[in-house]
């Protein structure tokens, strides 16, 4: 197989270095901001700076100049929640004559910005601290590219649509572009108070301050997808925005710990969690990631929603509703789609309305259906909503017979895939670069693929599914899918369990032949409980080897396989969903302590990052004394799925499981890793009622001890 067709063109092309300044980021919706500590927007570094708008990049150029200088930067932040931009910044040493006139540190500017709705708005507070007035020459400067979102990861278009003429105001630019598509997308940039001058790009401000004085500039720029938007004014978007992101805080527990650095990124997450969500126009559904996936995904939904699910489980909820409504069910080898198939991608942009690319709405995937059945299942288990199950009921039907008949086209047992078509993604797991599926030698898997963690999937989905057909009164379907799922177990093992490997074989290819190859994918069984007893106690001794696990976590591929390269993207890089998942799988077999030792890693790594953010992947170097994680160039970060990692590790140290039709929380011997001696859980809702908890590590055990609790809810802990 070529590896340098199909899907290579989707690859993030990163044709330069950082710029080597830190990007901010803020989301809202499908609006999302990238810019550098400054708050400026800039072309230079990896090219992914701009504000962006329905898969759209809108505003690809704002910078701020004082005195034609870029201003000096004293600090700048994101707020713990997610919201508000915030940098101080000063005027630099102003001379004349070879005489300074004006000493750096004379101005202070506060500037702040946030995303509401469809708009970015800005606030520059200018506070003069010197002893005689001051006139400040300010300059914005501005540029619209209208990029689409693929074209900004590195893809070439044989044509484009046109420029519109800007249009100018007294206090407002107007840039527009007519797409291929016929849509006419536009930005507004308005200002307040009044500018001195808008022409050529640039808006210029003379602003006099006496001594002591402030004034106050305020910048908002509204993208349009072919509708003109509503003006809000600064004050009224802020307060809206505020009131929005407070009810979502409201409902979530708050996790806290004796440790600060494990709270610092739980609230970090928490938050990241919040801004993948809130604004989006599908209720509920987290989209993937800052820049390049800030939309729906089939995978990465369902398995944030299962991260989150004791948390929060209207995010599970969201997931499954809007997949239910997006399933396929018709034929459409353009689109991957055949029926019952879950989405795996969505996208708005004008590439995708073309069909240049074609995930507009794309099927390419081959766990998300299986998936969606097992969160359907832990969404019940978790609830107690039988409403939902019943109206799902007819979809979770649906999906089963995607993975009977065409899930296994040759009726072999294995759920496989292959691309249909020359446009799609060519692997189709959530290792999806080209090169992630292999043999031994190196050698690239001809298709149809069978990965071993899809088996995994499949098998929690037909038990799930079985209950859920007892719950609804359908016992020969249950034990006919009981069957089905012990048939599988008991074929799986056959086939993909290699005893020198010590795991689990990545995949079968087309021939059926085993690819051995250690990766993390043989931790996905233990996750999902396909593994038996005996394997999954090998599988996890092998996955903590220093092979593969590096201090900061478990490696997606071993070191010393092929195509071993820890700087790639899945083929030996860490990914702290990944490592969240087979943490799971580590409880489920009673390994606890191994899932405390990853839950360590990650909080290490996080609190060596800006923010304390775990980012979608990070380099799978091994970690070195006195040295920080290396970080992937090209990651998203925010990435929805590590972002609620933590609260998988959490779950899975102490044996947590929320049984919503029994108004019961169940703690299975629950673990806390040696950093972490007390942990708090404050406001766990359970149906209508709630409940705080606290754990103390003691010797050999945990102490569990209900604080308060509000309604009808039991706890029990078994130690």
């Amino acid at each position: 197989m070529d590896e340098g067709n199909v899907s290579q063109q989707y690859y993030i092309a990163a044709k330069s270095p950082p710029s080597g300044d830190f990007t901010r980021v803020l989301k809202y919706g499908s609006t999302f901001a990238v810019f550098d500590r400054h708050g400026d927007i800039h072309p230079h570094g990896l090219g992914e700076q701009g504000i962006f708008f329905e898969g759209t990049r809108h505003l690809s150029e704002m910078v701020v100049r004082m005195w034609n200088e870029l201003p000096l930067l004293l600090n700048s932040t994101i707020d713990p929640n997610n919201f508000l931009f915030t940098a101080d910044l000063s005027n630099l040493d102003v001379s004349r004559a070879n005489s300074v006139v004006i000493h750096r540190g004379t101005l202070h500017c506060r500037r702040s910005k946030f995303l509401w709705q469809s708009g970015a708005y800005e606030e520059f507070r200018f506070v003069n601290y010197g002893m005689e007035p001051l006139s400040v020459p300010l300059a914005i400067c501005f540029e619209a590219d209208f990029a689409d979102i693929f074209e900004v990861r590195g893809m070439r278009r044989q044509r484009n649509g046109r420029k519109l003429e800007t249009e100018i105001g007294p206090d407002c630019a107007v840039l527009g572009y007519e797409g291929l598509d016929g849509i006419v997308r536009r930005t507004r940039i308005a200002c307040s108070p009044t500018p001195k001058k808008v022409e050529g790009g640039e808006i210029r401000f003379q602003l006099e301050l006496k001594p002591q004085q402030q004034t106050v500039v305020h910048v908002r720029v509204q993208c349009e997808n072919g509708v003109a938007a509503k003006p809000v004014a600064h004050h009224e978007a802020l307060s809206r925005a505020s009131h929005e992101m407070g009810r979502f805080n409201h409902y979530l527990p708050r996790v806290t710990s004796s440790n600060s650095r494990f709270n610092d990124w739980v609230r970090r997450s928490s938050a990241d969690v919040q801004m993948m969500t809130i604004g989006n126009r599908e209720k509920d559904y987290p989209y993937a990631g800052v820049p390049w996936f800030s939309t729906v995904f089939g995978r990465d939904g369902i398995i944030t929603a299962l991260e989150m699910l004791w948390v929060d489980p209207s995010l599970a909820r969201g997931v499954l509703a809007f997949l239910a409504e997006t399933q396929a069910t018709e034929l459409d080898p353009a689109n991957e789609a055949q029926p019952g198939k879950i989405l795996h991608e969505l996208r708005q942009g004008e590439m995708a309305n073309l069909r240049e690319v074609p995930f507009g709405r794309y099927y390419g995937t081959v766990d998300a259906t299986p998936l969606f059945v097992m969160l359907a299942g832990a969404y019940y288990d978790r609830t107690g909503d039988r409403e939902l199950i019943e109206k799902l009921w007819p979809n979770i039907q649906a999906a089963l017979r995607w993975m009977d008949e065409f899930g296994d086209a040759d009726g072999d047992g294995f759920i496989e895939y292959s691309a249909h078509g020359n446009r799609g993604l060519i692997q189709q797991g959530w290792k999806d670069s080209n090169d992630s599926v292999f043999h031994a030698d190196g050698t690239l898997a001809e298709p149809p693929i069978a990965l071993c963690e899809v088996q995994g999937y499949a098998y929690a989905a037909k038990i799930a599914a079985a209950r859920l057909s007892q719950l609804l009164g359908d016992d020969i379907a249950s034990k006919k899918l009981e069957s089905q799922a012990a048939l599988l177990r008991q074929r799986f093992e056959a086939a993909f369990w290699c005893q020198e490997l010590g795991l689990y074989a990545l995949a079968l290819d087309g021939k059926k032949s085993p690819c051995r190859v250690r990766s993390s994918n043989a931790g996905h069984c233990l996750y999902t409980g396909i593994a038996s007893g005996d394997r999954a106690k090998v599988t996890a001794h092998t996955l903590l080897q220093p092979n593969f696990f590096t201090g900061w976590g478990i490696r997606t591929l071993a070191s010393g396989e092929r195509r071993y390269n820890p700087l790639s993207y899945h083929n030996g890089s860490i990914w702290p969903h990944d490592n969240a998942l087979i943490a799971g799988g580590f409880t489920r077999y009673g390994f606890k302590n191994h899932a405390g030792k990853i839950l360590l890693a990650l909080m290490d790594v996080s609190s060596v990052l800006e923010l304390h953010r775990l980012p979608e992947l990070f380099c799978g170097l091994e970690r070195r004394p006195g040295e920080d994680p290396t970080l992937y160039p090209v990651a998203c970060a925010p990435q929805a799925w590590a972002a609620a990692a933590p609260f998988l590790l959490i779950q899975a140290c102490l044996g947590l499981t929320v049984q919503g039709v029994s108004n019961r929380v169940v703690f299975e011997r629950p673990c806390l890793p040696e950093g972490i001696p007390h942990l708090a859980i404050h406001g766990l809702r359970v149906g209508d009622a709630s409940v705080d908890l606290l754990f103390e590590r003691q010797v050999d055990n945990v102490r569990v001890q209900v604080l308060e609790k509000t309604g009808e809810v039991e706890v029990f802990a078994t130690l």
